[in-house]
Parts: C-alpha cells; sequence; structure tokens
C-alpha cells in the first residue's frame, strides 16, 4: 500500500524516475515477506509526504525486479539508496530510523 506520491520502480522506468530525475530520488529496496522493510514503510512514505516536491520517493520490490538491485549490489533489505544526478550519494542498510533518514535527506537537498 504505497502514499500517492511514491512511485513505484519497474525495469522499464527505473531510468526515466531515477536516473533521469532532477530531484534528488530516495529508493527503498523492499520485498514483501522483509519484516523491516514492513517496519520502515511508514517512515518512507512519511517523508514521502514531508518531502513533497523537494525529493522523489520510489520503492522497488527486489523479488520483481532482481537485475535492478543486483546492479547496485543490494545484498540485504531494506536498503535505502539516496540518488542525486544519477548517482548513489547515500546508502543505508536495514531498519532506519525517521531521524537519521531526515539527516541524510537534509544533507543532500
Amino acid at each position: 500500500m504505497a502514499a500517492h506520491n511514491i512511485v513505484t520502480l519497474t525495469d522499464a522506468n527505473f531510468k526515466e524516475e531515477v536516473l533521469s530525475a532532477k530531484p534528488p530520488v530516495l529508493v527503498d529496496f523492499w520485498a514483501a515477506w522483509c519484516g523491516p522493510c514492513r517496519m520502515i514503510a511508514p517512515v518512507v512514505e512519511q517523508l514521502a509526504g514531508e518531502y513533497e516536491g523537494k525529493i522523489k520517493v520510489a520503492k522497488l520490490n527486489v523479488d520483481e525486479y532482481p537485475s535492478i538491485a543486483s546492479d547496485y549490489g543490494i545484498m540485504s533489505i531494506p536498503t535505502l539508496l539516496l540518488f542525486k544526478n544519477g548517482e548513489v550519494v547515500s546508502r543505508l542498510v536495514g531498519y532506519q530510523t525517521k531521524d537519521k533518514l531526515v539527516q541524510v535527506l537534509e544533507k543532500n537537498l
């Protein structure tokens, strides 16, 4: 259940939505069976609302699109990657507090 302002990523739209995006893009790599992914999802949704217009928030299901996860060396989930101008500027692995995520976002705005 994604918020209205969270982009669902696929192999088809990853380049356009993430690599070509103007604002920084926070990508949540997740899977349905992952407990910590479900724990961090509401935090990511809150940030999508609070930072709307400043950053783009997107989710990629690693079970459905394993090649993208593999391209970015995603070994465990949740992993949150922050892209800026198509480059990964921050990588957070595992459950993160909202405060930690806000710090990373603020540093990269």
